[in-house]
């Protein structure tokens, strides 16, 4: 007897449908590493709330520059300048937390917040530290007329002149403004301020003597002081400054209290991945140490002085209650 076989004529279709089920799937799979493109993969934008050729705009070419060259890929500085800084800190806090948006900023940062009544940003949920990159050094300066080379005479020359002496800054708001705010709080001075639109005619008028005392960053102030144009008798800070070790601090002068370093560091749009943020912490951490990095910064009165993203975060948050309280206190505002 001949057995034969029942034909099964769905069972052929039913093996090419698998065979085609499987032909996708490993279509689908080979193609995933494709689309998973490696950060960064395009160019990377680097705000800078400021005008170029400033400090921080430095600061943010010589970083840019480096991390550039270890990424593989162009970093373009964007210089957004206005409103102290908040123009360029909102257009952060709305770019996509992707990674490719970042933003160098200064301690201007965290006294915005309360300066600024309306800000079209949250300077805590809508962007994130990355890291402290570099501290720069405030110094009291004195005009030579001004007979005084200590700040316990300064502060004995204001008590005997109540709201008869002034001081000058580069605008409301600025750490040069609010430094001296912090010394009029801790010692009782009246001293009188006289805001001015930028550094150029500030600079110009305490080398008169229009306005006989200011604080001004230490590496603008060396030129002057080495032409004997102008006396500087502290710096604020935590210690003393490497570009002129021999003037003593505010602390060591009798103003504990007042001990604020001029930070600046890197920030990115709130939300960004923290794979990406600890990615860009150590690329630049690497690019800190170099030499001639640190010999770059240096010249712009810059110390080297890094941070990781949770360090940076709590000095921020620090900064915020520092001039939230202060501002409270003395009722400044820059609108």
């Amino acid at each position: 007897m001949r057995l034969t076989q029942t034909p099964r004529p769905f069972a052929g279709l039913a093996h090419v449908a698998s065979l085609a089920l499987l032909a996708v799937l490993a279509s689908g799979l080979g193609a995933a590493p494709a689309t998973a493109q490696p950060y960064p993969s395009r160019p990377i934008r680097m705000i800078v709330p400021f005008t170029p050729g400033t400090g921080i705009d430095i600061l943010a070419r010589t970083v840019g520059q480096k991390l550039a060259e270890r990424l593989g890929q162009p970093v373009l500085i964007d210089n957004k300048p206005g409103a102290s800084g908040n123009i360029g800190s909102d257009l952060t806090a709305k770019s996509p937390p992707d990674g490719y948006t970042l933003m160098m900023t200064v301690n201007t940062y965290a006294s915005n917040a309360s300066l600024y009544r309306n800000l079209p940003f949250d300077p805590v949920k809508d962007i994130t530290p990355v890291m402290q990159i570099t501290v720069g050094a405030m110094a009291l300066g004195v005009n030579p007329a001004m007979p005084v080379h200590s700040v316990p005479e300064f502060i004995a020359l204001a008590k005997s002149q109540p709201g008869k002496l002034f001081y000058g800054s580069p605008g409301v708001g600025t750490p040069h403004h609010l430094l001296m705010e912090l010394v009029k709080q801790s010692t009782g001075i009246d001293v009188v301020h006289v805001p001015y639109k930028g550094s150029a005619g500030f600079v110009t008028d305490l080398l008169s003597g229009q306005v006989p005392v200011a604080f001004l960053p230490i590496h603008t102030a060396l030129p002057h002081v080495r032409a004997g144009k102008l006396r500087l008798i502290a710096v604020a800070g935590s210690k003393r400054s490497t570009f002129a070790p021999e003037i003593p601090t505010l602390a060591e002068s009798g103003i504990k209290s007042v001990d604020p370093d001029l930070w600046y560091g890197l920030m990115a749009p709130g939300g960004t991945p923290r794979e990406i943020i600890d990615k860009l912490y150590r690329d630049i951490l690497a690019i800190a140490t170099l030499p001639e990095v640190r010999e770059s910064l240096t010249k712009q009165g810059m110390d080297v002085v890094t941070s990781t993203p949770d360090q940076f975060g709590l000095l921020v948050k620090s900064d915020l209650e520092r001039w939230a309280r202060l501002i409270r206190e003395t009722g400044i505002t820059a609108e």
